[in-house]
């Protein structure tokens, strides 16, 4: 099965930004060695949970510390961003990897309410042309002269690079469609709602047109995974995340405790009832069953790669998560 890893950049408790962007790099670096097929970093803004708010800068970093594996966003949220500098920024990644790098987008803010209108100065954040915007990003990406008045004009540089992959992002379907036509990939989130069908992913292929980005359509489905060689072990890594996407669904968005902290955690027989309930969101286990789960998963569905995403809250676990999955999976 081929295999990717999402990360956020997660900041868990008793650690550092800097230190969560420096175990981005050596996740990579294993990756890459491991023969993940790519990595992709998040977008997340107004939060000290995560420090992966510029992911195309950090994209840039982790393509020169590695030689095979694809690097890209995400994804990048475009809400925030002019296509022409969009553009510019992916070709530019590129130029200096070329080959290598995917360009994600997602249509969501990727923070609150003040994160928004702060990356938008103030004005009213443009939410409805977003599919227009993603489209003349594409036409710059590829030297061509968009519909918009406002770019058709102008060029994007560096020009006559190697086209970046290109990417949309989704979590209830609804985009599935429009990447088809579009003539991208589509990765969609599972660990978001669970939302996944088969249905889905069949309109993605469907509607598929081929384009210079991709030939033949391509689908990832993201998981969030907690493993290691016990199911014990696991559920033990897996509490800290299984609490701070309760405290996420009620609105607040805390830093994962440590494990030990987890345990002594106080639930409710209401709280234990909704955490089982988000296992459908969060798939803990041994690395043989996840590694069973991700292929009936694949069988079920139809889709082309599993990403995973991972946070236990020592690095060397989270790096055992990707050996492991490797191990079970290459």
């Amino acid at each position: 099965m081929r295999l990717s890893v999402l990360d956020q950049a997660p900041v868990t408790k008793g650690n550092t930004a800097e230190s969560a962007l420096k175990k981005a790099e050596e996740l990579a670096i294993l990756a890459d060695k491991l023969g993940y097929a790519r990595m992709w970093m998040a977008e997340h803004h107004g939060t000290k949970a995560f420090a992966s708010s510029a992911p195309e800068v950090t994209a840039a970093h982790l393509a020169a510390k590695t030689n095979n594996i694809r690097i890209g966003t995400g994804g990048v949220m475009m809400m925030h961003y002019s296509p022409l500098k969009l553009a510019e920024v992916f070709k530019t990644l590129s130029a200096l990897s070329p080959g290598r790098i995917d360009f994600g987008v997602g249509r969501a803010p990727g923070g609150d309410n003040y994160s928004i209108y702060a990356l938008s100065e103030g004005q009213q954040p443009m939410l409805h042309n977003l599919y227009e915007k993603f489209d003349t990003t594409l036409k710059l990406l590829n030297d061509e002269v968009p519909e918009d008045r406002l770019y058709d004009k102008t060029i994007a540089t560096p020009s006559n690079v190697v086209l970046p992959g290109a990417w949309m992002l989704g979590s209830s379907g609804t985009s599935a469609i429009q990447a088809g036509r579009m003539g991208v990939g589509y990765s969609f989130a599972q660990f978001f709602n669970g939302d996944l069908s088969k249905e889905i992913l069949d309109a993605y292929k469907e509607h598929f047109e081929s384009s210079s980005f991709m030939e033949e359509p391509e689908a990832i489905v993201t998981y969030m995974v907690t493993t290691a060689e016990t199911k014990e072990e696991a559920e033990f890594e897996a509490r800290p995340q299984d609490i701070a996407r309760l405290m996420l669904r009620r609105g607040r968005m805390m830093q994962a405790l440590t494990p030990e902290e987890a345990q002594d955690y106080q639930l409710t027989e209401l709280d234990r009832m909704e955490i089982a309930e988000n296992r459908r969101l969060h798939l803990v286990g041994s690395a043989k069953e996840i590694a069973l789960l991700l292929q009936e998963e694949k069988e079920k569905y139809g889709f082309d790669e599993a990403m995973i995403c991972s946070i236990p809250h020592s690095q060397e676990k989270r790096l055992e998560v990707y050996r492991l999955l490797a191990r079970e999976l290459f």
